[in-house]
Protein backbone atom coordinates (compact mmCIF):
# COMPACT_ATOMS: atom_id res chain seq x y z
CA UNK A 1 0.00 0.00 0.00
CA UNK A 2 1.02 3.78 -0.80
CA UNK A 3 1.79 5.68 2.52
CA UNK A 4 -0.48 8.13 1.55
CA UNK A 5 -3.00 6.05 0.90
CA UNK A 6 -2.88 4.12 4.39
CA UNK A 7 -2.86 7.30 5.81
CA UNK A 8 -6.11 8.98 4.21
CA UNK A 9 -7.63 5.22 4.81
CA UNK A 10 -7.33 5.60 8.74
CA UNK A 11 -7.13 9.26 9.97
CA UNK A 12 -6.37 8.05 13.63
CA UNK A 13 -9.21 8.57 16.76
CA UNK A 14 -9.35 12.12 16.39
CA UNK A 15 -8.52 13.05 13.36
CA UNK A 16 -11.49 10.54 11.62
CA UNK A 17 -13.84 13.42 13.32
CA UNK A 18 -12.03 16.27 11.38
CA UNK A 19 -14.53 16.75 8.75
CA UNK A 20 -16.86 18.30 11.62
CA UNK A 21 -14.94 18.89 14.14
CA UNK A 22 -12.20 21.12 12.63
CA UNK A 23 -12.17 24.79 13.67
CA UNK A 24 -15.16 24.46 16.39
CA UNK A 25 -14.42 21.19 18.22
CA UNK A 26 -11.15 20.86 17.63
CA UNK A 27 -8.70 23.69 16.27
CA UNK A 28 -10.93 26.27 17.66
CA UNK A 29 -9.82 30.24 17.40
CA UNK A 30 -9.97 31.79 20.67
CA UNK A 31 -9.04 35.68 20.01
CA UNK A 32 -7.87 39.25 21.34
CA UNK A 33 -6.47 39.52 24.96
CA UNK A 34 -5.57 36.70 26.86
CA UNK A 35 -8.12 36.91 29.76
CA UNK A 36 -11.02 35.52 30.76
CA UNK A 37 -13.18 36.82 27.95
CA UNK A 38 -12.27 36.35 24.49
CA UNK A 39 -13.94 35.84 21.52
CA UNK A 40 -14.65 32.87 19.38
CA UNK A 41 -16.20 33.18 15.81
CA UNK A 42 -17.03 36.90 16.43
CA UNK A 43 -18.74 36.34 19.80
CA UNK A 44 -17.74 37.48 23.45
CA UNK A 45 -17.23 34.16 25.89
CA UNK A 46 -16.05 33.22 29.12
CA UNK A 47 -13.13 31.29 28.75
CA UNK A 48 -12.18 28.13 30.95
CA UNK A 49 -10.06 26.62 28.59
CA UNK A 50 -6.43 28.44 29.37
CA UNK A 51 -3.99 27.27 31.62
CA UNK A 52 -2.98 30.84 32.73
CA UNK A 53 -3.35 29.76 36.09
CA UNK A 54 -2.06 33.25 37.85
CA UNK A 55 -3.13 35.69 35.57
CA UNK A 56 0.33 36.36 34.01
CA UNK A 57 -0.08 36.17 30.59
CA UNK A 58 -1.14 39.69 30.54
CA UNK A 59 -0.32 41.10 33.58
CA UNK A 60 1.38 44.56 32.74
CA UNK A 61 5.06 44.35 34.71
CA UNK A 62 5.44 40.41 32.24
CA UNK A 63 4.30 42.84 29.18
CA UNK A 64 6.75 45.08 29.71
CA UNK A 65 9.28 43.00 30.31
CA UNK A 66 8.86 40.81 27.02
CA UNK A 67 8.40 43.72 25.16
CA UNK A 68 11.53 45.21 26.47
CA UNK A 69 13.30 41.90 25.87
CA UNK A 70 12.27 41.38 22.61
CA UNK A 71 13.39 44.76 21.38
CA UNK A 72 17.08 44.88 23.14
CA UNK A 73 17.87 40.83 22.29
CA UNK A 74 15.91 40.16 19.33
CA UNK A 75 13.76 36.27 18.79
CA UNK A 76 17.53 35.02 17.26
CA UNK A 77 20.16 35.51 20.31
CA UNK A 78 22.14 33.47 21.55
CA UNK A 79 22.66 31.42 18.49
CA UNK A 80 23.23 27.51 18.43
CA UNK A 81 22.75 25.05 21.40
CA UNK A 82 23.66 25.78 24.89
CA UNK A 83 26.45 23.16 24.73
CA UNK A 84 28.47 24.77 21.94
CA UNK A 85 27.52 28.68 21.61
CA UNK A 86 23.96 29.25 23.31
CA UNK A 87 24.68 29.64 26.67
CA UNK A 88 24.93 33.34 28.44
CA UNK A 89 24.32 34.40 32.01
CA UNK A 90 21.03 34.84 32.45
CA UNK A 91 19.97 31.82 31.23
CA UNK A 92 22.56 30.34 34.17
CA UNK A 93 20.54 32.70 36.48
CA UNK A 94 17.62 31.27 35.69
CA UNK A 95 18.23 28.15 36.29
CA UNK A 96 19.48 29.45 39.72
CA UNK A 97 16.47 30.93 40.90
CA UNK A 98 14.17 28.22 39.64
CA UNK A 99 16.11 25.91 42.09
CA UNK A 100 16.08 28.03 44.90
CA UNK A 101 12.13 28.18 44.14
CA UNK A 102 11.34 24.26 44.38
CA UNK A 103 14.24 23.73 46.75
CA UNK A 104 16.72 22.01 44.90
CA UNK A 105 20.46 22.11 44.70
CA UNK A 106 19.97 22.85 40.56
CA UNK A 107 18.45 23.00 38.04
CA UNK A 108 18.81 22.94 34.31
CA UNK A 109 16.66 25.09 31.73
CA UNK A 110 14.57 23.07 28.78
CA UNK A 111 13.21 24.68 25.76
CA UNK A 112 9.80 22.66 25.80
CA UNK A 113 7.96 20.61 28.62
CA UNK A 114 6.66 17.85 26.77
CA UNK A 115 9.91 17.45 24.29
CA UNK A 116 11.60 17.99 28.03
CA UNK A 117 10.13 14.81 29.57
CA UNK A 118 10.66 12.54 26.74
CA UNK A 119 14.51 13.46 27.20
CA UNK A 120 14.94 13.44 30.64
CA UNK A 121 13.35 9.98 30.69
CA UNK A 122 15.78 8.99 27.64
CA UNK A 123 18.63 10.31 29.11
CA UNK A 124 17.81 8.90 32.87
CA UNK A 125 17.49 5.08 32.19
CA UNK A 126 19.39 2.21 30.55
CA UNK A 127 18.07 -1.16 29.09
CA UNK A 128 19.06 -2.54 32.61
CA UNK A 129 17.10 0.02 34.11
CA UNK A 130 13.79 -0.65 34.99
CA UNK A 131 10.60 2.24 35.33
CA UNK A 132 7.71 2.05 37.50
CA UNK A 133 4.96 4.97 36.06
CA UNK A 134 0.97 5.78 37.07
CA UNK A 135 -1.41 4.71 35.06
CA UNK A 136 -2.66 7.83 34.53
CA UNK A 137 0.78 9.22 33.16
CA UNK A 138 0.35 12.54 30.79
CA UNK A 139 1.41 11.71 27.45
CA UNK A 140 4.92 13.38 27.27
CA UNK A 141 6.00 10.42 30.05
CA UNK A 142 4.31 7.86 27.63
CA UNK A 143 6.26 8.90 25.00
CA UNK A 144 9.47 8.68 27.37
CA UNK A 145 8.29 5.31 28.45
CA UNK A 146 8.70 4.19 24.70
CA UNK A 147 12.10 5.23 24.01
CA UNK A 148 13.07 3.05 27.55
CA UNK A 149 14.46 -0.50 26.29
CA UNK A 150 14.44 -2.35 29.21
CA UNK A 151 11.51 -3.13 31.26
CA UNK A 152 8.21 -1.09 32.56
CA UNK A 153 5.79 -1.54 35.20
CA UNK A 154 2.35 0.29 35.67
CA UNK A 155 0.61 0.37 38.62
CA UNK A 156 -2.82 1.29 39.32
CA UNK A 157 -3.27 5.58 39.55
CA UNK A 158 -2.51 6.62 42.90
CA UNK A 159 -3.08 3.11 44.34
CA UNK A 160 0.04 2.44 46.64
CA UNK A 161 -0.83 -1.69 47.23
CA UNK A 162 -0.52 -2.21 43.81
CA UNK A 163 2.96 0.72 43.10
CA UNK A 164 3.95 -2.01 46.00
CA UNK A 165 3.13 -4.45 44.35
CA UNK A 166 4.68 -3.58 40.93
CA UNK A 167 7.96 -2.22 42.79
CA UNK A 168 8.27 -6.05 43.90
CA UNK A 169 8.39 -7.39 40.37
CA UNK A 170 10.51 -4.06 39.65
CA UNK A 171 13.50 -5.32 42.39
CA UNK A 172 13.32 -8.98 41.55
CA UNK A 173 13.74 -7.81 37.67
CA UNK A 174 16.54 -5.27 38.56
CA UNK A 175 18.86 -7.52 40.75
CA UNK A 176 18.46 -9.92 37.62
CA UNK A 177 19.90 -7.27 34.87
CA UNK A 178 22.37 -5.34 37.27
CA UNK A 179 19.83 -1.94 36.66
CA UNK A 180 17.73 0.55 39.19
CA UNK A 181 14.82 1.43 39.65
CA UNK A 182 12.94 5.20 38.41
CA UNK A 183 9.28 5.42 40.04
CA UNK A 184 7.44 8.21 37.45
CA UNK A 185 4.44 10.27 38.72
CA UNK A 186 2.78 13.56 38.32
CA UNK A 187 1.83 16.13 41.17
CA UNK A 188 -1.19 17.09 39.90
CA UNK A 189 -3.08 15.12 37.11
CA UNK A 190 -4.03 17.56 34.84
CA UNK A 191 -7.56 15.54 33.74
CA UNK A 192 -8.48 14.56 36.66
CA UNK A 193 -6.92 17.30 39.18
CA UNK A 194 -6.24 14.59 41.16
CA UNK A 195 -2.87 15.17 43.40
CA UNK A 196 -0.08 12.05 42.86
CA UNK A 197 -0.33 10.70 46.20
CA UNK A 198 3.77 11.42 46.65
CA UNK A 199 4.42 11.55 50.12
CA UNK A 200 3.04 8.11 50.26
CA UNK A 201 5.27 7.16 47.11
CA UNK A 202 8.18 8.94 48.95
CA UNK A 203 7.44 7.21 52.18
CA UNK A 204 7.95 3.26 49.80
CA UNK A 205 11.38 4.33 49.67
CA UNK A 206 11.99 2.99 53.40
CA UNK A 207 10.86 -0.41 51.63
CA UNK A 208 12.39 -0.57 48.28
CA UNK A 209 15.42 0.80 46.63
CA UNK A 210 14.37 3.72 44.08
CA UNK A 211 14.24 6.89 42.72
CA UNK A 212 11.51 9.09 41.96
CA UNK A 213 10.61 11.41 38.85
CA UNK A 214 7.57 13.76 39.30
CA UNK A 215 6.25 15.81 36.38
CA UNK A 216 4.76 18.74 38.25
CA UNK A 217 3.37 20.76 35.21
CA UNK A 218 0.54 21.99 36.98
CA UNK A 219 1.61 21.98 40.49
CA UNK A 220 4.05 24.23 40.20
CA UNK A 221 2.89 27.98 41.04
CA UNK A 222 -0.25 26.64 42.42
CA UNK A 223 0.54 24.20 45.22
CA UNK A 224 2.06 24.34 47.99
CA UNK A 225 2.48 27.28 50.79
CA UNK A 226 5.17 29.27 48.35
CA UNK A 227 3.71 27.82 45.09
CA UNK A 228 7.18 25.30 45.07
CA UNK A 229 4.29 22.70 44.23
CA UNK A 230 3.07 19.59 45.02
CA UNK A 231 5.93 18.16 46.80
CA UNK A 232 5.54 20.98 48.73
CA UNK A 233 2.01 20.81 49.57
CA UNK A 234 2.44 17.25 50.85
CA UNK A 235 5.54 17.73 52.71
CA UNK A 236 7.62 15.70 50.67
CA UNK A 237 9.53 18.08 48.51
CA UNK A 238 13.04 16.46 49.71
CA UNK A 239 11.92 12.88 48.82
CA UNK A 240 11.38 14.03 44.96
CA UNK A 241 14.74 13.32 43.34
CA UNK A 242 13.96 14.46 39.85
CA UNK A 243 11.45 17.31 39.84
CA UNK A 244 10.05 18.54 36.38
CA UNK A 245 7.50 21.77 35.19
CA UNK A 246 7.15 23.47 32.32
CA UNK A 247 6.59 27.40 31.87
CA UNK A 248 3.54 26.86 29.68
CA UNK A 249 0.80 26.86 32.74
CA UNK A 250 1.26 29.25 36.01
CA UNK A 251 4.44 31.07 33.94
CA UNK A 252 1.95 31.91 30.88
CA UNK A 253 4.96 31.26 28.43
CA UNK A 254 7.36 28.73 26.72
CA UNK A 255 10.06 26.72 28.28
CA UNK A 256 10.41 24.40 31.39
CA UNK A 257 13.08 23.19 33.79
CA UNK A 258 14.66 20.15 35.84
CA UNK A 259 15.51 20.49 39.18
CA UNK A 260 17.68 17.72 41.27
CA UNK A 261 21.44 17.25 42.89
CA UNK A 262 24.23 19.01 41.36
CA UNK A 263 25.65 15.38 39.61
CA UNK A 264 22.36 14.38 38.19
CA UNK A 265 21.63 18.10 36.65
CA UNK A 266 25.05 18.45 35.03
CA UNK A 267 24.76 14.56 34.18
CA UNK A 268 21.66 15.76 32.48
CA UNK A 269 23.00 19.00 30.86
CA UNK A 270 25.50 16.76 29.00
CA UNK A 271 23.07 14.07 27.91
CA UNK A 272 19.67 15.23 27.37
CA UNK A 273 19.78 14.96 23.74
CA UNK A 274 16.64 17.29 23.00
CA UNK A 275 19.35 20.06 24.35
CA UNK A 276 22.24 19.12 23.12
CA UNK A 277 21.39 19.32 19.71
CA UNK A 278 18.59 22.28 19.76
CA UNK A 279 19.44 25.74 19.28
CA UNK A 280 19.38 27.29 22.87
CA UNK A 281 15.87 28.86 24.56
CA UNK A 282 15.75 32.62 22.81
CA UNK A 283 16.91 35.79 25.19
CA UNK A 284 13.06 37.16 25.31
CA UNK A 285 11.49 33.79 26.45
CA UNK A 286 14.36 33.52 29.04
CA UNK A 287 14.02 37.29 30.89
CA UNK A 288 10.78 36.86 30.83
CA UNK A 289 10.77 34.08 32.40
CA UNK A 290 12.62 35.73 35.26
CA UNK A 291 10.42 38.32 35.62
CA UNK A 292 7.44 35.84 35.85
CA UNK A 293 9.32 33.76 38.62
CA UNK A 294 10.05 37.26 40.47
CA UNK A 295 6.19 37.72 40.43
CA UNK A 296 5.60 34.22 42.23
CA UNK A 297 8.17 34.79 44.49
CA UNK A 298 6.88 39.01 45.77
CA UNK A 299 2.93 38.66 44.46
CA UNK A 300 1.34 36.04 46.81
CA UNK A 301 -2.14 37.53 46.27
CA UNK A 302 -1.86 35.89 42.31
CA UNK A 303 -1.96 32.27 44.38
CA UNK A 304 -4.78 33.69 46.79
CA UNK A 305 -6.54 34.82 44.17
CA UNK A 306 -6.55 32.06 42.43
CA UNK A 307 -7.78 29.70 45.18
CA UNK A 308 -10.70 32.15 45.91
CA UNK A 309 -11.92 31.22 42.32
CA UNK A 310 -11.17 27.78 42.74
CA UNK A 311 -13.24 27.42 46.15
CA UNK A 312 -15.98 29.38 44.64
CA UNK A 313 -16.22 27.30 41.48
CA UNK A 314 -15.60 23.58 43.22
CA UNK A 315 -17.92 24.24 46.38
CA UNK A 316 -20.70 26.11 44.63
CA UNK A 317 -20.50 23.18 41.58
CA UNK A 318 -20.82 20.45 44.42
CA UNK A 319 -23.56 22.67 46.20
CA UNK A 320 -25.74 22.30 42.76
CA UNK A 321 -25.11 18.42 43.11
CA UNK A 322 -22.32 18.28 39.96
CA UNK A 323 -19.87 15.76 40.09
CA UNK A 324 -16.30 17.20 40.17
CA UNK A 325 -14.54 13.67 41.28
CA UNK A 326 -11.81 14.00 43.56
CA UNK A 327 -9.82 16.91 42.54
CA UNK A 328 -7.96 18.71 44.89
CA UNK A 329 -6.27 20.82 42.99
CA UNK A 330 -7.74 24.14 40.01
CA UNK A 331 -8.16 21.56 37.62
CA UNK A 332 -12.17 21.29 37.76
CA UNK A 333 -13.80 18.47 35.78
CA UNK A 334 -17.56 18.39 35.91
CA UNK A 335 -18.90 14.97 34.61
CA UNK A 336 -21.90 14.35 32.97
CA UNK A 337 -23.99 11.66 31.84
CA UNK A 338 -24.51 11.13 28.00
CA UNK A 339 -23.14 9.97 24.70
CA UNK A 340 -20.94 11.96 21.90
CA UNK A 341 -23.93 13.35 20.42
CA UNK A 342 -25.04 14.69 23.63
CA UNK A 343 -21.55 16.55 24.41
CA UNK A 344 -21.65 18.10 21.28
CA UNK A 345 -25.00 19.91 21.42
CA UNK A 346 -24.10 20.45 25.05
CA UNK A 347 -20.79 21.98 23.72
CA UNK A 348 -22.84 23.99 21.03
CA UNK A 349 -25.17 25.37 23.07
CA UNK A 350 -23.47 26.40 26.24
CA UNK A 351 -20.79 28.75 23.13
CA UNK A 352 -23.57 29.70 21.35
CA UNK A 353 -26.30 30.29 23.57
CA UNK A 354 -24.39 31.01 27.20
CA UNK A 355 -20.98 31.81 25.75
CA UNK A 356 -19.14 29.69 28.03
CA UNK A 357 -16.21 28.32 26.75
CA UNK A 358 -14.58 25.31 28.58
CA UNK A 359 -12.78 22.11 26.57
CA UNK A 360 -14.91 18.74 26.33
CA UNK A 361 -14.03 15.28 26.53
CA UNK A 362 -15.19 12.20 25.95
CA UNK A 363 -14.42 9.07 25.27
CA UNK A 364 -11.96 7.19 24.98
CA UNK A 365 -10.26 9.77 27.02
CA UNK A 366 -12.99 9.22 29.66
CA UNK A 367 -15.34 5.65 30.17
CA UNK A 368 -18.59 5.49 27.33
CA UNK A 369 -21.32 7.72 28.14
CA UNK A 370 -19.52 10.13 29.76
CA UNK A 371 -19.22 14.21 29.22
CA UNK A 372 -16.49 15.78 31.02
CA UNK A 373 -15.92 19.28 30.86
CA UNK A 374 -12.76 21.11 32.18
CA UNK A 375 -12.57 24.34 33.68
CA UNK A 376 -9.32 25.65 34.42
CA UNK A 377 -9.99 28.87 36.98
CA UNK A 378 -7.50 31.57 37.07
CA UNK A 379 -6.61 34.53 39.22
CA UNK A 380 -7.65 36.78 36.67
CA UNK A 381 -11.68 34.95 36.99
CA UNK A 382 -14.00 36.64 39.27
CA UNK A 383 -16.78 35.30 41.51
CA UNK A 384 -18.93 37.24 39.23
CA UNK A 385 -17.57 34.83 36.52
CA UNK A 386 -17.77 31.79 38.55
CA UNK A 387 -21.93 32.51 39.16
CA UNK A 388 -22.44 32.97 35.35
CA UNK A 389 -20.82 29.92 34.61
CA UNK A 390 -22.83 27.48 37.41
CA UNK A 391 -25.88 29.29 36.10
CA UNK A 392 -25.34 27.96 32.61
CA UNK A 393 -24.25 24.73 33.76
CA UNK A 394 -27.65 24.24 35.53
CA UNK A 395 -29.21 24.77 32.85
CA UNK A 396 -27.40 22.66 30.35
CA UNK A 397 -27.94 20.28 33.03
CA UNK A 398 -31.54 20.05 33.07
CA UNK A 399 -31.69 19.89 29.02
CA UNK A 400 -29.24 16.60 29.12
CA UNK A 401 -31.61 15.37 31.95
CA UNK A 402 -34.57 15.51 29.48
CA UNK A 403 -32.58 14.40 26.89
CA UNK A 404 -33.22 17.43 24.40
CA UNK A 405 -29.96 17.17 23.38
CA UNK A 406 -30.52 13.71 21.71
CA UNK A 407 -33.85 14.89 20.23
CA UNK A 408 -33.30 17.23 18.53
CA UNK A 409 -29.94 19.59 16.98
CA UNK A 410 -28.72 23.23 18.67
CA UNK A 411 -27.42 25.19 15.54
CA UNK A 412 -24.97 28.10 15.95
Amino acid sequence: MDLFEKLLTNRGPLGSHSHYAHGYFTFPKLEGEIAPRMKFRGKDVLTWSLNNYLGLANHPEVRKADAEAAAEWGMAYPMGARIMSGNSNLHEQLESELAEFVQKPDALLLNFGYQGVVSIIDALVDRHDVIVYDAESHACIIDGLRLHQGKRFVYAHNDMASLEKQLERATRWAENTGGAILVITEGVFGMSGNLGSLDKVVALKEKFNFRLFVDDAHGFGTMGKTGAGTGEHLNCQDGIDVYFSTFAKSMASIGAFVAADEQVVEYLRYNMRSQIFAKSLPMPLVVGALKRLELLRTQPQLKEQLWTVVNALQSGLREKGFNIGTTTSPVTPVFLNGQIPDATQLTLDLRENFNIFCSIVVYPVVPKDVIMLRLIPTAAHTLDDVKETIDAFEKIAQKLDKGLYSKSSVTA
